[in-house]
C-alpha cells in the first residue's frame, strides 16, 4: 500500500464529503474506462457515465432517489476481463470499475464509507503506480514513491480535491457541482488518457 498523510486525514469527512471524495477520484478514471470501450467495443462507456451521474445525482438533488444495488448490477456487466484482452489499457479500465464499485458498496454499506473512501484513493493511485512500472520496469514502492512524478501529481490532485471539501462546513451543493464541472473540463484521467 503506498501511504500519504492525506489517507489519516480524509477520516474525518463527514457521509457526504466522503462520497464526493470518492466521485471526484471515479470522474478522473472515466476517461480510462472510455478509452478501452471506443478501443475495444467491448461495452458502451455511456453506462459507466450514467452509473457515476446516478452518484452525483445523489450529491446534487435533494430527495434524488436511486437504486444502488441495480446500479452495481449494471456495472458488473461491464467490467472486462484481463484475460480476454492483451493490451495494457484493460488494466486501468478494470480500475475504474473497481473504484466505481468500491464507491456504490460503500453507498449500500454506509458503515463503510470511510474504508471505500481509502480503497478508490488508493485505487486511483495504484494504477498509476503500475503503468510506471509497466513503463520502466521498477517497482514503485512507498519508499520510492516521492522520487516518482506520475506518483506524486495523483497524491497533489487528492490533495486538491480534500481541501475545499474540507473547508466547507456544511454540505455544500455549489462546491459538489463545481468539483464535478471542473474534471469534466479537463477530462484528463489519473493516467494523463483525455477523452
Amino acid at each position: 500500500m503506498l501511504q500519504n498523510p492525506l489517507q489519516v486525514r480524509l477520516e474525518k469527512f463527514e457521509p457526504w464529503q466522503q462520497i464526493t471524495f470518492m466521485a471526484c477520484l471515479c470522474e478522473r478514471m472515466y476517461p480510462n474506462y472510455a478509452m478501452f470501450c471506443e478501443n475495444t467495443e467491448f461495452a458502451e462507456a455511456r453506462i459507466y457515465r450514467d452509473i457515476l451521474d446516478s452518484v452525483w445525482e445523489l450529491l446534487t438533488v435533494k430527495n434524488a432517489k436511486v437504486n444502488f444495488e441495480r446500479q452495481l448490477e449494471k456495472l458488473e456487466e461491464i467490467i472486462p476481463s484481463s484475460e480476454e484482452f492483451d493490451f495494457y489499457g484493460v488494466y486501468p479500465a478494470i480500475d475504474a470499475c473497481v473504484g466505481l464499485s468500491t464507491l456504490l458498496h460503500g453507498l449500500l454499506d454506509r458503515d463503510d464509507l470511510y474504508e471505500s473512501m481509502q480503497k478508490v484513493s488508493q485505487q486511483s493511485v495504484v494504477t498509476v503506480a503500475q503503468l510506471e512500472e509497466a513503463q520502466t520496469g521498477e517497482e514503485v514502492t512507498n519508499d520510492t514513491q516521492k522520487l516518482n512524478e506520475a506518483v506524486c501529481a495523483e497524491w497533489d490532485v487528492q490533495w486538491a480535491i480534500f481541501r475545499p471539501l474540507r473547508e466547507a462546513v456544511e454540505r455544500d451543493i455549489d462546491l459538489i457541482k463545481d468539483l464535478r464541472q471542473e474534471l469534466r473540463d479537463e477530462a484528463v484521467s489519473n493516467i494523463g488518457v483525455t477523452l
